[in-house]
C-alpha cells in the first residue's frame, strides 16, 4: 500500500483516468486497435453508460466505473472465465476498502453482494478473430458512494447498497482502481499458472447462497433447485428432483427469506 491507502499499480497494465466519457466500455473498445498491453479505463462521469441487455445506466457521482481491455488470445469459453477473476479481485479490493468479508458474497454469474444487496456488477464484451477472442472488455461498476436511482433497476433486482453507507468511510474511485487492478493482476496470474481450478475453489468459498434454494431463468425456462456451486467451466450446478443440472447462462433469483 502507498501512503494514501492505494495499492501499488501492477506491472504490465496501463491506466487511464478520465473526468468524463460516454462509457468506459466504449472508451476501452476505442483503444483496441493500438492496444499494447492490458489497460484499465476509469471515468468519474459517464454520459451514455449501459448495463446488462443494453439498459441505460446513470452513475451517481463518487461511484466507480472502470473497464479493463485485454487481448486474451484464447477461445470464448476460457475468456469468459475472466468474470470470476474479476469477481475475486472485486472481493479483495472491497475488503481492502473496509468491507467485512463475512458480509460479502459473490452471486453467480457476475455480481458482488453486501448484506445480500447488490454492491457491484461485472459486464463482459468480446470480439472474435479466427475462432479466438481477439479483445475482451471487462466493465465493472461499484456503488462506492451512493445507490443508483430506483428507476434504473431491473424488475426483481436485488436492492442496491453502497459501500459508504455501510462502512461510513468513502473511498475515492482512483484509490479503489489501484486496489482492484492489483488484485486482478494477482488472480489473473494464478489463472495463467494453474488454470481455473484454484479460482473455482476460491469463488465457491465466497459464494452467496451456497446450498440454498434458488430460481434460475434461462433459455430452457424456469427451474428451482439447490445451488451446488460451479463446475470447471464456470457453469452453475443446480440440484433438482430430476438430478443435477448444469446451467451455462441464466438469471439467478434468491428465494424470499
Amino acid at each position: 500500500m502507498s501512503t494514501d491507502g492505494s495499492a501499488v499499480w501492477p506491472a504490465g497494465y496501463d491506466r487511464l483516468v478520465l473526468e468524463e466519457t460516454d462509457s468506459t466500455n466504449a472508451h476501452a473498445w476505442r483503444l483496441a486497435p493500438d492496444l499494447a498491453r492490458p489497460s484499465w479505463v476509469l471515468a468519474h462521469r459517464q454520459s451514455a453508460a449501459r448495463g446488462r441487455r443494453g439498459r441505460a445506466w446513470r452513475m451517481p457521482r463518487g461511484n466507480f466505473a472502470a473497464s479493463l481491455i485485454m487481448a486474451p488470445g484464447c477461445g470464448p469459453e476460457r475468456a469468459a472465465l475472466r468474470s470470476f477473476t474479476a469477481a475475486l479481485a472485486l472481493y479483495d479490493a472491497l475488503v481492502d476498502s473496509g468491507a467485512d468479508p463475512a458480509r460479502l458474497g459473490l452471486k453467480w454469474p457476475n455480481d458482488v453482494l453486501l448484506d445480500q444487496k447488490k454492491l457491484a456488477g461485472i459486464l463482459l464484451e468480446s470480439s472474435s478473430s479466427g475462432g479466438d477472442v481477439a479483445h475482451l472488455v471487462i466493465g465493472i461498476g461499484v456503488n462506492l458512494a451512493a445507490v443508483p436511482d430506483a428507476a434504473d433497476l431491473e424488475d426483481r433486482a436485488l436492492p442496491p447498497v453502497s459501500l459508504a453507507e455501510v462502512t461510513g468511510a468513502p473511498v475515492a474511485p482512483t484509490v479503489f482502481l489501484d486496489r482492484l487492478a492489483a488484485a486482478f493482476a494477482l488472480w489473473e496470474g494464478r489463472f495463467q499458472e494453474a488454470g481455473f481450478a484454484p479460482l473455482r475453489q476460491a469463488w465457491t468459498q465466497r459464494a452467496a447462497q451456497m446450498g440454498a434454494l434458488i430460481t434460475v431463468h434461462s433459455g430452457a425456462g424456469r427451474q428451482r433447485g439447490i445451488f451446488e456451486g460451479i463446475d470447471l467451466d464456470g457453469a452453475l450446478l443446480l440440484g433438482t428432483s430430476a438430478g443435477k443440472q448444469r446451467i451455462a447462462a441464466a438469471e439467478v433469483y434468491f428465494e424470499e427469506g
